[in-house]
Parts: structure tokens; C-alpha cells; sequence
């Protein structure tokens, strides 16, 4: 009987905690029901923001009928804009008037390049007018959290919510970036 490691498919421990959530979290593939339930919730929150943006439900009119299909490693969303300037999921089976995919394919460093306030990098392919329309309102709708969050539970708990946000998003930030450098800085393993 020979004594040796058992070989394993699970990250070294040299590749860190970073390391470790980036294998884990490109394993994970939800159930299907969870998709379609997460996809239908990425849409309302969409319509939502975009309900407090008369400019940009106009700017969607105008492309009433065209359909955006983004995707992101094996996810994916078709949307189309509606009449009334909002959005709706459509079926994926069909072609889409323009495709948007995002190119890094790992959690981790999409999740760091969002929280440092950077677009992640994009290939773009279809239909120049809806990218012109889709980039104008990347570059300029923004959800107001406090404002939300004050008609929920007033202005004050609604500022301090946002407030701990902010730093919980620092506090975010600051360990991204501190677990890349220590995976980089510490060299090689012993």
C-alpha cells in the first residue's frame, strides 16, 4: 500500500480566500426556477430606476421593438423596451438586435472592478443606435438608494442606512483589494 496526498481538484491554499471564492463561485450553477425568479427581480428593480428617469423611458421608446440580449459567463438576459419607455424579458431563442458580453469571466475581479467605480469591459456587437441608447443610459441613470430607503423608514434611519452602506462598500473595496496584493506580495510557497 502506497502513502501518498490525495489528489485533489479543490484551489491550494496558496491561491488564498480569493482564490478559494473565485473557484466557488464559478462552480455554482443555480436551478433554473432560481434564474428565472432572479431575472424577473433584475427587471423590476430595472423598470424602477428607469420609472424615475422620464429622459431615459423616451430614449427606449424610440427603440420599441429591438431586443438586448447581456450575458455574463454562463448567465444571460433578453430584454426589449416597451411602449411605454420601460423593459420586458423576451425569449432568448430568437436573434437579438445587439449583444453585450461582459469579458472578464471571474466573480471576483468583475465584483472588485464594479466596487472601484470602473466599467467592466464589454464586447458589443449589433445594432449601433440601441448601443449609442444602452451606453447613454449605463453613463447616466443612477438608483437613489437613500431616497428609496427614506419612504420606507424616513429620512433619518434612511440616512444612516445609506451611510453604513457606503462604508460597508469601502470596508468591501479595501479587502478586494488588500486580498489581491497579498496572493501577489507573498511569492512563492514553502
Amino acid at each position: 500500500m502506497k502513502n501518498s496526498a490525495p489528489e485533489s481538484n479543490a484551489p491550494s491554499r496558496a491561491a488564498g480566500p480569493a482564490g478559494l471564492l473565485q473557484s466557488l463561485l464559478q462552480g455554482i450553477q443555480p436551478p433554473a426556477w432560481v434564474v428565472d425568479d432572479l431575472q424577473n427581480r433584475v427587471v423590476l428593480f430595472l423598470n424602477h430606476v428607469l420609472g424615475q428617469e422620464p429622459q431615459a423611458q423616451e430614449r427606449l421608446r424610440r427603440q420599441k421593438g429591438k431586443s438586448v440580449r447581456m450575458q455574463w459567463a454562463g448567465f444571460h438576459l433578453c430584454l426589449a423596451p416597451t411602449a411605454a419607455g420601460l423593459l420586458e424579458r423576451v425569449n432568448s431563442a430568437g436573434t437579438q438586435d445587439l449583444v453585450v458580453t461582459v469579458s472578464q469571466t471571474s466573480p471576483l475581479v468583475l465584483a472588485k472592478t464594479v466596487l472601484a467605480g470602473d466599467k467592466p469591459a464589454v464586447d458589443i456587437r449589433g445594432d449601433v443606435q440601441l448601443a449609442a441608447e444602452v451606453a447613454w443610459l449605463v453613463d447616466n441613470l443612477r438608483w437613489d438608494v437613500e431616497e428609496d430607503l427614506s419612504r420606507l423608514v424616513g429620512d433619518g434611519p434612511a440616512h444612516s442606512l445609506a451611510r453604513m452602506g457606503r462604508g460597508m462598500a469601502s470596508a468591501l473595496r479595501a479587502f478586494l483589494g488588500a486580498s489581491g496584493q497579498s496572493t501577489a506580495d507573498r511569492g512563492p510557497q514553502a
